[in-house]
């Protein structure tokens, strides 16, 4: 039988290869030892390692080698990533990324810990905060605006803004996520939308929300919400607002108008949890909620129409309906030229 064709393919011309076969398994059984020496002889028939603390595992065994890319050609952002970061100068996840891809950035910080930063990050890279500035006990909102603002005064088309949290960034590809270490990848994804006239938010896909490197799927979906690192039009007429959610809100409320958003799968960021970090809105917002119920009644409130509170994994979450926002269509700008089929923009893997 043959791959499902998705509509997505067609437009992913001139951008990195991304091949997604369907390796889900066919069946999944259970089995039972009765003894540890009866789990030593399955492992010396079948070749596997099963132990106490596995939980699954695919027969025959999957031998995993370390893979990377090789650059051969140094790849240039367009527009400047803005990374957000509140009491987290000695866990820096994102700018130490950044920073292992060669890519620039600026970290905004509140000038009482512009010195706290500066042990670890060159002057350059920060931006201070106004002396009297207020956050207005809305986490990180205000300063999102400060920082959209920021890029509009500096003349941006767009900008990018990137949580603290991001531990790294991989591309997925035939199967496999790979860790990518040059701009390559924000790149594919700036010239990507920059074909488009409709594409208000733009970003990568959480590696643990991607559903599995088994699993087929498109290059990048439309009209969903965007997370976390995202390419913003400094030309929308929309700021962040509220106190939770903030991704999610903005993104309805531009689907809404017809503006169209992209969730790239073929490129994904490794986000750590919320709240499993020390910092940013950990100590200030969201260690004051129960469960999160706050967080989904607040996005309930905004959009009642397409959202419902749910329980879920022993929490409360936020369910939106996102299938009214289907009709939200590409438009291509005109007298765009791409080139071939595949441009892995200096991207090969060893």
């Amino acid at each position: 039988m043959s791959e499902k064709k998705y509509w997505q393919e067609d437009e992913w011309i001139d951008m990195p290869e991304f091949v997604q076969e369907n390796k889900q398994a066919i069946k999944r059984v259970a089995i039972n030892f009765e003894s540890e020496e009866d789990m030593t002889k399955f492992n010396e028939v079948t070749g596997l390692n099963i132990t106490m603390k596995t939980k699954g595992v695919f027969f025959p065994l999957q031998k995993s080698k370390k893979k990377e890319y090789r650059y051969t050609k140094n790849t240039n952002l367009k527009y400047p990533i803005y990374v957000i970061s509140k009491g987290r100068w000695e866990k820096r996840l994102t700018i130490n990324a950044l920073e292992e891809m060669s890519i620039p950035y600026k970290v905004i910080v509140e000038p009482e810990e512009y010195n706290n930063y500066l042990k670890y990050v060159s002057a350059e890279n920060i931006l201070v905060l106004p002396e009297n500035f207020s956050r207005l006990g809305q986490g990180s909102i205000p300063v999102r605006n400060w920082v959209w603002e920021y890029s509009i005064k500096s003349g941006d088309e767009k900008h990018w803004i990137l949580d603290d949290n991001i531990s790294g960034f991989e591309r997925l590809n035939r199967n496999e996520r790979v860790r990518v270490k040059n701009g390559s990848m924000f790149r594919a994804a700036e010239d990507f939308v920059d074909r488009y006239e409709n594409i208000a938010f733009a970003g990568f896909e959480y590696r643990q929300f991607g559903g599995g490197a088994r699993r087929p799927k498109p290059p990048f979906k439309t009209n969903y919400r965007v997370y976390s690192c995202t390419l913003i039009r400094n030309d929308l007429p929309y700021r962040w607002r509220g106190k939770f959610n903030e991704d999610t809100d903005i993104c309805i409320r531009a689907l809404k108008d017809g503006w169209v958003t992209v969730t790239f799968n073929c490129f994904l960021q490794n986000k750590i949890g919320t709240m499993s970090m020390k910092g940013g809105n950990t100590d200030s917002i969201y260690d004051k909620t129960d469960n999160r119920k706050e967080f989904a009644e607040s996005l309930k409130k905004q959009h009642t129409d397409i959202v419902e509170v749910v329980w879920r994994y022993n929490r409360w979450h936020h369910e939106v309906d996102y299938s009214s926002f289907q009709n939200n269509k590409l438009i291509k700008k005109k007298n765009i030229i791409l080139g071939e089929k595949v441009n892995n923009y200096g991207m090969e893997l060893l």
